[in-house]
């Protein structure tokens, strides 16, 4: 099978090596990629938002699977136009990714469901940020209605603060704090069939200690062994089978990858969100410790046939991701900066650990790897259980030179300790 994947992100890059590792792929394809996609695939320049030029790409590619990565071309109808041309596409239609990119409609969809989630308003005008932000109370939990690359969040003991974010968004959701840990679910479906992998947890906070503004991400670890054995098959009991039946009942069935970001609360589970693709960095840990060949998985989702499929095979160790951001991420990055150790790593410390591109372009002059974006590397490696991991981990990332870069310590740090305990 050819494969092509949409995106540029380490996300992409966590799904282009997993499939550059399936047997049952015999050309793999990346548009448009970054510099280190570019080592496992054959990069392709489009514009990942336009549906029918990616079309056209996949179908010049003779490619059988299309896998779109990222939200924004999943909400602009790119896996629409793909299957129009009769090629398969692993991720929702445009209408079903408002699961994503509108929090309204999400929750409307939860309460149709019965999925358990926050109390929550939706709010146009100043008057109803105020009213809502009165019911609810400290801490203020206030979501941009929109997509925003992760940054749409705010929590706050600071009403103001809140206010603000709320009247920049325009149409927002205000709703009332979870408390508890979180914890992020992706479930494979093909309208019908959920089938669930390993749960992750991410580090949303820049700093150690969970401090600093929201990010898209600075780090993931899994398994997590402090969770309920049990919570898997809650979850897709409870949260995901429900929503996917809600959405085939109202004519928009929605095939590819549910991610269930969630708060296990004093009161039970609860639905933070939802995302309509794979989350990043929690895709870079959930796909290094899968070891069911990859694209078949997709394909069978792809194409209506997910509950013929085998049962999934993990390992029994742990996976632990790192993320190197640039100078000032989240704010404005700066881009440009050389990368050194990437061969360091691939050299001393692969298979076990490795480096998965985010924010990254070859200098054209140079030819050197140099920084692209806020979150430029995902280091990611796997262990016996979560303490090798991170050993390893951090032993990779200590070899990476960027300037300005800055890394979180702490990652998977408590639930290594926990338990060794």
């Amino acid at each position: 099978m050819k494969v092509l994947v949409i995106g540029s992100g380490a996300r992409e890059h966590a799904l282009c090596r997993a499939l550059s590792l399936d047997p049952d792929v015999t050309a793999l394809h990346c548009a448009p990629g970054n510099a280190g996609i570019a080592e496992v695939a054959e990069l392709h320049a489009v514009d990942a938002l336009d549906g029918a030029a990616v079309a056209d790409l996949a179908a010049s590619l003779e490619v059988g699977l299309v896998v779109v990565g990222p939200e924004a071309p999943l909400v602009a109808g790119v896996a629409d136009a793909v299957r129009e041309r009769g090629i398969p596409a692993f991720g929702p239609s445009a209408q079903a990714a408002q699961l994503e990119g509108s929090k309204a409609f999400a929750k409307d969809v939860m309460a149709a469901a019965g999925v358990p989630t926050a109390r929550a308003y939706v709010c146009t005008t100043p008057a109803e940020i105020d009213e809502a932000l009165d019911a609810f109370g400290a801490p203020y939990v206030v979501k941009d209605d929109g997509l925003a690359a992760g940054k749409g969040v705010v929590v706050t003991e600071d009403v103001e603060a809140a206010r603000a974010h709320a009247l920049a968004c325009g149409r927002v959701v205000i709703e009332e704090f979870l408390d508890g840990p979180e914890v992020s679910l992706f479930a494979i479906t093909d309208g019908e069939t959920v089938v669930p992998l390993q749960p992750a947890q991410d580090f949303k906070r820049a700093y150690d200690g969970d401090a600093g503004p929201n990010t898209g991400g600075m780090g993931a670890y899994s398994p997590l062994p402090w969770a309920d054995p049990k919570l898997v098959d809650e979850v897709v009991a409870t949260i995901c089978q429900p929503t996917v039946d809600e959405l085939r009942r109202r004519g928009t069935p929605f095939s590819g990858l549910l991610y269930a970001g969630l708060a296990i609360t004093s009161r039970g589970v609860r639905v933070i969100e939802f995302n309509a693709r794979f989350g990043d960095p929690e895709t870079q840990v959930v796909l290094a410790r899968l070891k069911t060949p990859l694209a078949g998985v997709l394909l069978a989702a792809a194409t209506g046939r997910l509950d013929g499929e085998p049962p999934l095979r993990w390992s029994d160790g742990a996976a632990v991701t790192v993320v190197v951001a640039s100078h000032n991420y989240p704010g404005t990055p700066r881009t440009g900066d050389p990368i050194t150790g990437l061969a360091e790593v691939a050299e001393q410390d692969g298979p076990k650990a490795y480096v998965l591109h985010a924010g990254t372009k070859r200098d054209g002059a140079s030819g050197e790897v140099v920084s692209a974006g806020g979150r430029v590397l995902s280091v990611t490696a796997t262990g016996a259980d979560l303490a090798k991991a991170r050993e390893r981990a951090y032993r990779a990332v200590g070899r990476i030179g960027l300037e300005g870069s800055h890394h979180r310590s702490d990652i998977a740090a408590k639930a290594a300790a926990e338990a060794v305990s």
